[in-house]
This record gives C-alpha cells, sequence and structure tokens, in this order.
C-alpha cells in the first residue's frame, strides 16, 4: 500500500517528509503530501511526519554529497513553489538518480518526467525570484524602517535574501510575502532571516515618513513624464511587467487595472 508522507509547506517540513519516506521507501511507492493541500486517495496510507532540523539537515546533505549542488539547488527551489505535488516529485527524482550510473547528471535526464517537472518548477521559482529583484519597491516608514510589500506565488524570499542584503546592507528593511504570511528581516551590519507565525503591524506599515510621501509622487510623476502616450502598447507592457506584479509597486499605486 502505497505511504503518504504528511508535512507543512516549508522547507523544514518537505525535507523532513523526503528524509522519513526514503529512509523507509526508498524502493517502493510513497509520496509527500502537504497539509491543506493534499486529497485522500483509497489505497494509501497517511502518515504525519515529524520535522525536524536534523532530519531535514542530513536530507540536504545527502542530496549534495550524491546528487552535487546543481541539481540540489534545483530542488531546493522546486520545493519553493506552490505545486501540491512537489514533494513526490522530488522523491521521484531522488529514486530515478541511483538508477543511472553518475547520479550527479540527474537534472540532465529531462526524459524523465519527474525529472523534467522538478527542472520546471525549479526554473519557475528562479524567474519569479528574479523579477522580484527588480519590482520590488521599498517604502520608508516613520520609524526609518524600509518595508515592502510582495505577493508571490512561489516561497521567494530565500531566493532574493542575498540579493538585497547586497544592496542595503546599511539599512533596516523587511519584505512581506502576504501569499504566504512571512517576513524577510534584516538589521543593519547583521544577517538576514525569514520569520513566519507574525502578524503585520498594518497601522505602522501605512505610517510612511514624510520624505517618503515627496519622493513618491516625483517617482510618480518621472514614470508619467517618461511615457509617449502615441507610441503606447498595453500588450507589450504586460510582457515585460504582469498585471499581478503591479499592485505592489509605487508607480501603479494609484491605477486600477
Amino acid at each position: 500500500m502505497k505511504q503518504i508522507y504528511i508535512c507543512s509547506d516549508t522547507i523544514t517540513g518537505l525535507c523532513s517528509a523526503l528524509h522519513d519516506a526514503w529512509l523507509e521507501n526508498r524502493d517502493g511507492d510513497a509520496g509527500i503530501g502537504v497539509k491543506g493541500k493534499t486529497q485522500q486517495q483509497l489505497f494509501c496510507q497517511y502518515k504525519t511526519v515529524d520535522e525536524t532540523d536534523k532530519k531535514a539537515g542530513r536530507l540536504q546533505r545527502m542530496v549534495k554529497r550524491y546528487l552535487g549542488y546543481i541539481a540540489y539547488r534545483d530542488i531546493f527551489y522546486a520545493l519553493l513553489s506552490d505545486d501540491p505535488e512537489k514533494g513526490t516529485e522530488v522523491f521521484r527524482t531522488l529514486q530515478a538518480a541511483r538508477n543511472i550510473t553518475d547520479s550527479r547528471k540527474i537534472m540532465d535526464h529531462l526524459g524523465n518526467p519527474d525529472v523534467a517537472k522538478v527542472f520546471a518548477m525549479s526554473r519557475s521559482v528562479s524567474n519569479e525570484a528574479h523579477l522580484y529583484e527588480e519590482f520590488i519597491r521599498f517604502r520608508e516608514l516613520e520609524n526609518g524602517l524600509l518595508f515592502s510589500e510582495i505577493t508571490p506565488k512561489a516561497q521567494v524570499l530565500v531566493c532574493i535574501a542575498d540579493h538585497f542584503a547586497d544592496r542595503f546592507p546599511l539599512e533596516n528593511w523587511m519584505i512581506y510575502d502576504k501569499t504566504h504570511k512571512k517576513f524577510l528581516v534584516h538589521r543593519k551590519h547583521g544577517e538576514w532571516t525569514v520569520v513566519s507565525g507574525a502578524a503585520l503591524n498594518r497601522s505602522a506599515a501605512e505610517h510612511i515618513s514624510e520624505s517618503e510621501k515627496a519622493y513618491a509622487e516625483l517617482w510618480k510623476e518621472f514614470f508619467e513624464s517618461i511615457s509617449i502616450r502615441e507610441r503606447e502598447n498595453p500588450v507589450c507592457q504586460r510582457t515585460h511587467l504582469p498585471f499581478r506584479f503591479r499592485s505592489d509597486m509605487t508607480e501603479f499605486s494609484d491605477q486600477t487595472r
């Protein structure tokens, strides 16, 4: 009977589930289910996973050792996607790696549908993270904190963290993921961290500084002034800047879709 390992939609949870599935069913038929996203199936046993950093670390070290860092990166990014089957696809990819001569070349075997799916999920997450590195807009709050809100499909905070830490090492800043209710927090001269389970103080987030208000208006005026109405091409604009990113951008804050 197929064993389904149920876990939370986090790297620790998914890697813990993969650890248990690999330990108990590496040669069998098993799957990884995400809490709240898994539909019950007949002839399956469901097991809730005990999620620990120790298990997750052990699984990650195994992947790095036997599959290499390139495959590890693809697997890590795939686990950040919004696909509810991502855990199962990664598990099957690990199984497939045992059946080839050089397991470090597993991601080259795109003829395998599971490997192809993991590669596609990884690429999708990477592309979304790259777009957010360009489209994120910070605003300065009254307390001096640089704050931004985003609405991503995937859990991209860990993918963009180093980029903004390098850009603003001397600033206190925070990015709030509204989709997954998580914060990426950076303290000046310090390291970044991802915080889960905390609620956003909406009142504080809406109290922006006077200088920020002035700069926001200047930016909107600049945005309008460089536009040539006779050459506007909405279809082309949507290709380069999809609608779903605009609601969190300063230059579109007063516009409707």
